[in-house]
């Protein structure tokens, strides 16, 4: 079971770290993705990391300004978000792959589909 948090108000060029709890006993060897979901818009992958946490992966439109990192000890994956823009506007879910090798890349973690389950959300409003 997942559990996004996090999500609030924020104004364009702020900052927001989003959470994500899981309670599963396999954490540390699941890797962890972030998605977000626009308004009028189809869900999209933002950032992805591996069960070590040495490896992360993040969209285009994210690069530079998410940082995803992840803490096994308290079974959580924590997404910072810089310099936010008003497009950065959307629903953020987290999710799990039980299944990711070590050597899976980016074209592997931004596929919805191998993803065993996901959060339920938080939104992340940014403001002009």
């Amino acid at each position: 079971q997942l559990q996004a948090s996090g999500g609030g108000l924020v104004q364009a060029g702020g900052s927001l770290s989003l959470s994500c709890a899981a309670s599963g006993r396999t954490f540390s060897r699941d890797a962890m993705g972030w998605f977000r979901r626009a308004p009028g818009k189809e869900r999209e992958f933002v950032a992805a990391i591996s069960r070590t946490g040495l490896s992360t992966f993040y969209s285009d439109s994210v690069k530079g300004r998410f940082t995803i990192s992840r803490d096994n000890a308290k079974k959580t994956v924590l997404l910072q978000m810089n310099s936010l823009k008003l497009e950065d506007t959307a629903v953020y879910y987290c999710a799990v792959d039980h299944n990711a090798i070590l050597t899976a890349g980016l074209s592997y973690f931004s596929n919805q589909g191998i993803y065993d389950s996901w959060g339920q959300g938080t939104l992340v409003t940014v403001s002009s």
